[in-house]
């Protein structure tokens, strides 16, 4: 049985593959605003329809704080566990360029962060294969759809 991967097309994937990372960033960074149940009647007009209906607006709210609460907390934790999975030097650009600050740009990680810096070429080629796992990996998952990212058989042809 042989295990084909598919062929990525870089451009796509470091697009998904960045939009995965700042929504992570931001549930982060941004603190989950709770909704509150509104404890005042309001009176609405009941036209004509069915009027046995009942709703339990607490238990809504209720059931939205905790499920949209844990729902990010899984994400993170997700990201989190495909990230520790990189190897060294992946794991350091994804957590330093990504997962921190957002004024922290490649050159500063290429030659600053790492040690000994590396160069912008040898940069890019650790962040394709990096994200090139983490693609994959979060499709496993089905945080992100791999079909758009694949070159198509035509596209390889052009190309070679």
């Amino acid at each position: 049985m042989e295990l084909l991967l598919p062929e990525l097309d870089r451009r796509k994937t470091q697009t998904a593959v960045e939009a995965a990372l700042e929504k992570y960033r931001i549930y982060k960074t941004i603190a989950f605003e709770e909704r509150e149940v509104m404890v005042t009647a309001s009176y609405t007009e009941r036209f004509h329809g069915p009027t046995n209906v009942t709703g339990d607006p607490t238990a809504r709210t209720a059931i939205y704080n905790v499920d949209v609460q844990r729902a990010r907390q899984a994400y993170c934790d997700t990201i989190d566990h495909i990230v520790s999975r990189l190897s060294e030097k992946e794991r350091i650009l994804v957590c330093e360029r990504y997962l921190k600050d957002d004024d922290v740009f490649d050159y500063k990680v290429y030659n600053h962060v790492f040690d000994p810096p590396v160069s912008k070429d040898t940069y890019t080629k650790i962040r394709t294969r990096a994200f090139y796992k983490m693609a994959l990996a979060l499709s496993d998952r089905g945080l992100i759809n791999v079909e758009p990212l694949s070159i198509s058989r035509k596209s390889r042809q052009k190309l070679g």
